[in-house]
């Protein structure tokens, strides 16, 4: 049971790579996922202790003010029982629990250990993923994944790990740094390089390095976009960087409108609730929100969709100028919480339970929320 507590939210995350790759995301990461639930929720009932010196720890408070918030929700604004919001109920209450459980009782695995697991793991799923499609400038490069944009939220993040690393760069770190940016780029995501420009402006700030690395990106923006490829440096040439999303937001804020107060249902994180029917004009296109605060809304309703977005953004705040006024350096779990709070402008995060970034989010959140918990009480 105490191997679980600590390392059940890393199965869980991992999983959620099962969950983005073609060959296991509907076999083997449903089963794997349900067994983990399942284990978990088995464990608080027998040990209700752990939920009186965990889940209710002042560190995680935020965490279990969102669960309050979700079960007031099913029980008295859900509009007819429905399993899939009991089954999102659930899962979330069990994800923020395991990840209490994971700060609590293994800390310094996540401070030492644990973004170099997460290299490892994106690097040898890109890598198999060349493999087995080689083609990475034929459209928009997948590897194994189901969908560029995943790859690209993978890349990304373990590039912004490794660069955040402030041990000297190896020189297999300085392989996997150049492998993770053109896979990055290959996947034709722009975001992409909004997130990649990003993790060099908070390692470096506005430095003379910051300066000639713009210099290279504006140089390279300008030669690739000049050739008929579909990275992310041309979709900015060609398209901008938002031009599609103004369109999503408004059906979006469209849908919105008809259940403005109280939402579609804790079952409805996706943004793009199933009952909508989409406008001719935008049949054959994916029409979801692609900003995870209009996603709450559109789950919640205006009020309570309200709350957890202030709770989420008071918390991220706080920590945020907690940290930075401390001048603390390569906090890659600071990074997290300032690129996902920007990112989510533009993709449905923090809503999902199954999604790798998102769960990094919360667990960032999670792990600077304790470990400021320890400066200012234990220290």
């Amino acid at each position: 049971m105490k191997w679980f507590l600590k390392y059940g939210f890393v199965l869980l995350l991992l999983n959620t790579i099962l969950y983005s790759i073609n060959e296991t995301k509907d076999t083997v990461a449903p089963i794997f996922f349900y067994f983990l639930m399942g284990s978990g929720l088995l464990l608080l009932l027998i040990n209700p202790l752990q939920i009186k010196s965990v889940i209710f720890h002042k560190s995680f408070y935020f965490l279990l003010l969102i669960n309050v918030m979700n079960l007031i929700y099913y029980l008295f604004l859900e509009d007819e029982f429905n399993q899939k919001s009991l089954e999102f109920l659930m899962a979330r209450f069990v994800q923020f629990s395991l990840i209490s459980f994971a700060v609590y009782y293994n800390f310094d695995y996540f401070k030492d250990r644990f973004p170099k697991l997460l290299i490892n793991i994106i690097a040898f799923v890109i890598i198999v993923g060349l493999f087995i499609n080689p083609h990475l400038f034929s459209g928009r490069y997948s590897g194994i994944i189901w969908n560029p944009n995943m790859l690209a939220s993978l890349s990304v993040l373990a590039f912004s790990f490794l660069l955040m690393k402030n041990e000297k760069k190896t020189n297999l770190d300085v392989f996997l740094l150049i492998l993770f940016f053109i896979v990055s780029i290959a996947t034709g995501s722009r975001l992409a390089l909004l997130g990649i420009a990003l993790v060099f402006i908070f390692k470096f700030g506005l430095s003379f390095s910051n300066i000639i690395y713009a210099l290279m990106g504006l140089s390279l923006l300008l030669i690739v976009s000049t050739t008929d490829l579909d990275t992310s440096f041309n979709r900015v040439s060609s398209q901008g960087l938002f031009n599609d999303r103004t369109e999503q937001f408004n059906f979006a804020i469209e849908n919105l409108n008809k259940k403005l107060w109280f939402g579609y249902g804790l079952h409805e994180y996706s943004g793009l609730p199933e009952k909508i029917e989409t406008p001719e004009e935008y049949q054959g296109l994916f029409m979801a929100s692609h900003n995870g605060y209009l996603s709450l809304f559109l789950q919640y309703g205006l009020i309570f969709g309200f709350l957890i977005i202030m709770i989420i953004l008071r918390k991220s705040f706080v920590l945020l100028f907690y940290y930075i006024n401390k001048k603390q350096e390569g906090n890659i779990f600071l990074f997290i919480v300032f690129l996902t709070l920007i990112a989510t402008l533009f993709e449905s995060l923090v809503t999902g339970i199954n999604e790798f970034h998102t769960m990094l989010f919360w667990f960032s959140l999670a792990y600077l929320s304790y470990s400021k918990f320890i400066e200012d009480y234990e220290s």
